[in-house]
């Protein structure tokens, strides 16, 4: 087989493959041979059949077969061979001409391949990216104390309600006069919160209730908006509620009042484990330091997109081969049409910049992965969800479950390499760029994300 490529402006190439009938007639033969045991034609036993008979109805069909399947393999021989950084797959060149398989051999096929821009991403201690370290303070803190005392809190039973309070009681559907109405709705021990109700006229009505007290009121009114609340509240289906306009009465059996935990050991227990903090001093200390590592993660992922920005800036702008890379993307995406390559082609190619130019800092700083990073990189990322609920003492043991759920998910492993890779190359730049450190509060930090 000959093989040549030309590469005339380093984006575009042409790749073109003459196939010799010695690259394919072994295993067309072998192929064909195969077919004529198996073969199943009326008037002759099986193996018998003539090979003439044979090649005429499959030769040419084995024969495509087989020389598809040797351009694919020689198609990457050749690329990996001779280092060309191909995007995408290859296409059928428009400068093909069509091929006569029934014809003798050498058939002559001509392939697109798009190249790779050629730049060199290189980042030395004499480049300077910065580095945002996000303050904690102590409002942060007193949030985050409020949020353990809050999930630690209870419920106590009360006389007279106040908001927020959590009311139970019975419902019963009134007559226009105000008395109950014979077979309508009733509600035992249904459940009411009236800090939550939406009109303020309706809410009023019980200010001061106490238990025992009957309460009327209209739970359309109090909830005008919407019918899922009022079909919750008296237990029926949204549609058997929609030309419900009754007054209903609300007899108290029950006021229950949330009380969140005091500040004391028991909740520095809950929340950290047994005896790990001895008094309120250490128990802020402790949050605080995990409210750090937490704010590190979020330092870091700044960090590597400053470091994209700067990498992209260094490089400047890149020739692509456009027409080609739309060719390949709208190959891939056929089912979305032209339309869907015009709206992002622009994202792809930036997307694909960054993906070429973090190939080459991995590639500079040595960085390889395995399935324990892999996991670490799952349980990190269960850490993170758990710590979004004030759960910062979760078991390993949990974590390690979790992470492991993670990883039998497909849709998951993709992206947790690509974080473990990421998570690596941010902390060996970290230690190669000059970090220009700079403190920002929270909330400048959400700006600068937001931006």
């Amino acid at each position: 087989m000959k093989i040549s490529f030309e590469n005339p402006d380093k984006v575009n190439g042409l790749l073109t493959l003459t196939v010799e009938e010695a690259d394919y007639a072994e295993n067309v033969e072998k192929t064909l041979k195969n077919y004529r045991k198996k073969a199943n034609i009326p008037g002759f036993r099986p193996g018998q059949v003539p090979m003439g008979m044979i090649k005429k109805q499959f030769g040419t069909s084995v024969k495509v077969d087989e020389i598809n399947k040797i351009l694919g393999e020689q198609i990457y021989k050749y690329v990996n061979e001779n280092k060309i950084k191909m995007l995408g797959e290859p296409l059928p060149s428009e400068k093909q001409v069509p091929v006569d398989m029934e014809a003798a051999a050498p058939y002559t096929f001509m392939f697109d391949i798009a190249v790779a821009p050629e730049f060199k991403a290189e980042l030395t201690d004499k480049d300077t990216v910065d580095y945002y370290t996000i303050a904690v303070d102590d409002k942060m803190i007193d949030q985050q104390v409020d949020m353990y005392a809050s999930r630690g809190g209870h419920y106590d039973k009360a006389e007279e309600y106040q908001a927020n309070d959590m009311l139970k009681g019975d419902l019963r559907e009134l007559d226009e006069n105000g008395a109950t109405k014979e077979g309508g709705i009733t509600v035992e021990a249904a459940v009411l919160m009236p800090e939550y109700i939406k009109v303020e006229e309706q809410k009023a009505l019980f200010n001061g209730a106490k238990l025992g007290d009957i309460i009327t009121f209209n739970p359309k009114k109090a909830y005008p908006e919407s019918d899922v609340e009022v079909s919750s509240l008296l237990k029926m289906k949204k549609e058997e509620v929609a030309d419900l306009n009754s007054d209903f009465s609300f007899q108290i059996t029950e006021i229950s009042r949330f009380v969140k935990a005091e500040v004391n050991q028991e909740l520095f227990d809950q929340a950290f484990g047994k005896d790990t903090v001895k008094d309120e001093k250490e128990f802020r200390e402790k949050i605080a330091e995990g409210l750090q590592a937490q704010f590190v993660m979020d330092s870091d992922f700044k960090f590597l997109q400053d470091v994209r920005k700067y990498a992209e800036e260094k490089i400047g702008a890149q020739t692509y081969p456009d027409a080609l890379l739309k060719r390949i993307m709208l190959n891939n995406n056929k089912d979305k049409g032209q339309e869907f390559v015009d709206q992002n082609y622009e994202m792809s190619i930036k997307e694909l910049t960054w993906h070429l130019i973090k190939e080459q800092l991995v590639e500079a700083n040595n960085i390889k992965i395995d399935d324990a990073d892999v996991k670490e990189t799952a349980k990190e990322a269960a850490r993170a969800q758990f710590a979004q609920y004030g759960m910062t003492n979760v078991p390993d043991e949990y974590l390690e479950n979790y992470a492991a759920d993670m990883l039998k998910k497909k849709e998951y492993v993709d992206s947790l390499v690509d974080r473990s890779i990421d998570r690596k190359l941010t902390v060996a730049l970290k230690n190669v760029v000059k970090l220009n450190e700079k403190q920002v509060s929270f909330e400048e930090f959400n700006k600068m994300m937001g931006a």
